[in-house]
Parts: C-alpha cells; structure tokens; sequence
C-alpha cells in the first residue's frame, strides 16, 4: 500500500461535528492542533513552535464511538491514519488544507485517564458520503475558525 501513514499527537482544538450522510454513514469531523516544543540550547529552555491545525475525518463505528465518547476542545489525543493534501481555490488564490483520514483515535493516557467499552460495527462507505464529508470539510478550512492559542487542559472533577 502507497498511502502516507501518520500518527500525530496533539488537543482537540474545536467541538468534533457529527452527522449520518445522506446514505446512513456516520461520519464525524474534528479539528486537531499540534504544537511542537524545541529545546533552545542558547537559552536552555523548551519552546512551543507555531501550533499546525489539522482537520481529522473518522467513518463509520469510529465516528459513533467518537461521539459516543467524552471528547471534547482541550482533551489530549492520538491519531493515526492516512494522510491526505487538499488543494481549494478561494478568493482567488491555491490554498492548502491537511487532513487525516483516521483509522484510531483515542485519548492521550500519558495526560489521564479512560473507561473502555466495546462496540458494535456499521456498513462501507460510498462515493457520495466522501464528497458529503468534504463539503463538512472545507467549512473548517473556509469559515478559518482556528483557536488562536492551544487549548488548556481542562479541569479534572472535584
């Protein structure tokens, strides 16, 4: 198989949007940011790097399980899929927009804790879904509603 396999680890930096497309898959989108940390051996101190935001398409039972989870902005997270480059024209002008197909996510253990529970699976995907999920898509990469800062860890119950 050619395909870009990634697995990026990082925070869910918006509120993962759901929907059943018109053929009955569940699909479910979610923005995911990335901020890299440098060491600066003139200063001796670790640095954040520019945060990278990437939109995370999940199908089918990973989608419901997804929103059947407690994922939510700020909650650590790994993903692994296929990476994909998508190329859109917008006022004019070529942009850019990377997004990962995924085949896991679940939460970052080494920042807490997580209750499992088994699940059932669903049917395959058409054609027609793909283009329903990048129409979902493309609203993140053109509304450019990106959280200006990483989001914080959110506050454990008393």
């Amino acid at each position: 198989m050619n395909e870009a396999q990634i697995t990026v680890i990082g925070w869910v930096a918006d509120t993962p949007q759901f929907l059943i497309t018109a053929n009955g898959t569940p699909y479910l989108s979610m923005r995911l940011a990335c901020t890299p940390r440098r060491f600066d051996r003139t200063t001796g101190q670790w640095a954040d790097v520019e945060t990278m935001f990437l939109t995370v398409n999940c199908w089918r039972g990973l989608a419901e399980n997804i929103n059947s989870s407690e994922f939510a902005r700020g909650h650590p997270v790994i993903v692994t899929g296929r990476l994909r480059i998508r190329q859109y024209e917008r006022d004019g002008q070529w942009r850019y927009c990377a997004e990962i197909e995924a085949t896991t996510l679940g939460h970052d253990l080494t920042r807490g804790t997580a209750d499992f529970r088994t699940a059932s699976r669903s049917s395959s995907l058409t054609e027609s879904d793909r283009r329903e999920a990048q129409e979902l898509s493309d609203l993140f990469a053109l509304t450019g509603d990106q959280p200006t800062e990483e989001p914080t860890e959110p506050a454990k119950a008393a």
